[in-house]
């Protein structure tokens, strides 16, 4: 079974703005973003992105906004010899309440099913309360940044103390492939 790296991506991919990125120039990286995902991927995982988009609900932009991107994302990772493996993603806003939300696992579900792999062996890697939330109803294997809003989620929730912290997806990759 192949090993899978899942990310949320505002936040542990790209810096976030006012809480959603909602246009090509305004998707930047993080430092060092682009340079991990890569790493894993030369290192033989899977790279899969599980993201809420609520922009699209509430109108902030479209959804060929959005593949517009991660376009811009994937020929960043193109330069590098890399690509994501599978980007899914939620369009709904909270009040669908739709399983393919975060907190709610259905995206990582889809995932291991379109995969084949096995969500207790994965992590999800993400900076906000529902990407631990979510993770661990799948019965994935939660990590938290301290980019985006993990240094806040770290002070406010309670459940993510005992979640592995790292100060970003560099350091997440580097302990990781150190660790193999």
């Amino acid at each position: 079974m192949e090993k899978m790296v899942i990310l949320d991506r505002d936040g542990v991919i790209n810096h976030v703005v006012d809480d959603d990125v909602t246009t090509v120039d305004g998707w930047d990286p993080i430092p060092g973003s682009i340079e991990a995902i890569n790493r894993l991927k030369k290192a033989g995982y899977l790279v899969t992105i599980a993201s809420n988009h609520t922009g699209i609900a509430r109108g902030l932009y479209t959804e060929e906004e959005l593949q517009a991107m991660h376009e811009k994302m994937q020929r960043m990772l193109a330069t590098r010899g890399a690509s994501v493996d599978g980007i899914f993603y939620c369009p709904h806003g909270p009040e669908a309440n739709c399983i393919c939300r975060k907190p709610k696992p259905g995206l990582l579900f889809k995932i291991a099913r379109e995969f084949g792999i096995d969500l207790s062996q994965t992590p999800l890697v993400g900076d906000n309360i529902s990407d631990i939330q979510a993770a661990k109803m799948a019965n994935a294997k939660p990590v938290l940044v301290r980019t985006g809003k993990g240094e806040y989620v770290m002070q406010h929730f309670p459940e993510a103390l005992d979640v592995p912290v790292y100060d970003d997806l560099a350091h997440f990759v580097r302990e990781t492939l150190r660790r193999k």
